[in-house]
């Protein structure tokens, strides 16, 4: 009887093991038909824009003027780009040593009150962010560095590398803490200090972790959009010092699509603007995984 009831046991559960295989082979399929169909909807709206605009007048031009039938996106591109190397540049840095002080560093006691509010950074919404760039920032930048207004490059860059440093500091401890400790112990055994083993051997081996975390953190340095849009001045115009305004991407996009008409020049060419940003975080997420495959290869 014992023997029955355990095979029937054994049955139900490869039964629910087949299912639960189904319901996420099903989930994943479903994603990966919504992101799709993202990406077809916003593309066929996107490249109607070149019936009306010239590709390299969209591509080569910084002139936006939709009255006047003007529009050329190379500062929103340009912009995006820059402020989000800029802030990876400033913040994976400092995200990186947080990270190795929190793992090595710091006491555990300390560690237990740091990483719960680390997290907790995550949670504060990007308009609060904004407006403390707003507030504080921004008038800093203006009266320290001498400059007529303080929007720009400068201001969204330091906010959006304050706000990627919980992403890096999380993903980056998890992965120095999943190294070996007989890697570390060797290290030690064999006479290197311990900034030696931390600079030599900790971070070599945890450096795909790494990079993981910076490629999370472009990936929202990429689509960040109140934030950005509320430091770096909203001017479609390409920036050739880190203090003058700008505009990227996501904030035109947000600016004006409250004002277009579906289907006009206008419209088509905010969505053209979100097919290229999706095009660029994909680029800059497929080089950073390629500069790790040939670190590691």
């Amino acid at each position: 009887m014992s023997a029955l009831v355990n095979t029937k046991g054994h049955q139900l559960r490869l039964a629910y093991d087949c299912y639960i295989r189904f319901l996420f082979i099903g989930s994943a399929l479903l994603m990966t038909v919504i992101i799709f169909a993202i990406i077809i909807f916003v593309g066929q709206q996107g490249l109607m824009t070149f019936k009306e605009v010239g590709l390299s007048e969209f591509f080569m031009s910084s002139k936006w003027d939709p009255s006047e039938g003007k529009y050329g996106a190379l500062s929103f591109i340009l912009g995006t780009v820059y402020t989000t190397l800029l802030a990876i540049l400033l913040g994976a840095p400092l995200g990186l040593a947080g990270a190795i002080f929190m793992a090595k560093v710091a006491p555990p006691w300390l560690r237990e009150v740091m990483r719960p509010a680390t997290d907790l950074y995550v949670a504060v919404p990007s308009v609060v962010y904004g407006f403390i760039g707003l507030t504080i920032l921004v008038p800093f930048i203006r009266v320290h560095f001498g400059v007529n207004i303080g929007f720009g490059l400068l201001a969204s860059s330091v906010i959006l590398a304050i706000m990627i440093l919980p992403t890096i500091i999380s993903v980056s401890e998890d992965a120095i803490r999943a190294v070996p400790s007989s890697l570390e112990e060797g290290s030690l055994a064999l006479g290197a200090t311990r900034w030696q083993t931390i600079t030599g051997v900790i971070l070599p081996a945890a450096l795909p972790g790494i990079l993981t975390s910076i490629i999370l953190a472009m990936a929202r340095a990429v689509g960040e959009t109140m934030a950005v849009q509320m430091v770096i001045g909203n001017t479609p115009q390409i920036a050739w010092s880190l203090f003058m305004p700008t505009s990227t991407l996501t904030s035109e996009i947000v600016v004006e699509m409250g004002n277009t008409p579906f289907g006009s020049a206008w419209g088509n060419s905010l969505f053209l603007m979100a097919l290229v940003l999706l095009i660029l975080s994909m680029v800059m997420i497929v080089i950073m995984r390629q500069i790790a495959k040939r670190r590691f290869a």
